[in-house]
């Protein structure tokens, strides 16, 4: 007999959860690494070029690097979303950018009290960078 989630007592469904770490597929495995390396700074944590794996690390946050899994039916590569990045001055990081980054949307301030702009990686993934207003105020 399969289980249900409804059947499950609530109690039993807790997780405690340590991170979330994106993992990016790419045809394009050593220019990915390029890009998020040299475009966003990134440093490579641990790489397996046998393995086409990589973990790509900034800061707090960490990125996996890997062709397409092999346990999935052969797709095209995509995500149906965005990834965003929470950062601190983000007007340098435009600055650094605009003019050699594939832009999504320029940088602009939005409703939601957030100051933020989106560049497209070298496979068309959306990479949304904000800071929110409030923030901003206080570094000013």
């Amino acid at each position: 007999m399969k289980l249900k989630l409804q059947d499950l007592p609530i109690n039993e469904l807790k997780m405690k959860v340590n991170s979330l770490t994106p993992v990016l597929w790419t045809e394009k495995f050593e220019e990915t690494i390029q890009f998020y390396t040299h475009v966003l700074k990134f440093s490579v944590k641990n790489q397996n070029s046998e393995w086409n794996w990589a973990v790509l690390e900034k800061d707090e946050i960490q990125i996996m690097i890997s062709l397409p899994n092999s346990h999935e039916k052969k797709r095209k590569i995509g995500f149906s979303g965005s990834f965003y990045f929470n950062i601190e001055n983000i007007q340098s990081f435009w600055d650094s950018l605009k003019s050699t980054a594939k832009i999504c949307y320029e940088l602009e301030v939005f409703g939601w009290g957030m100051r933020e702009f989106a560049i497209y990686d070298n496979n068309g993934y959306i990479l949304q960078f904000g800071e929110s207003v409030q923030e901003i105020s206080r570094e000013e």
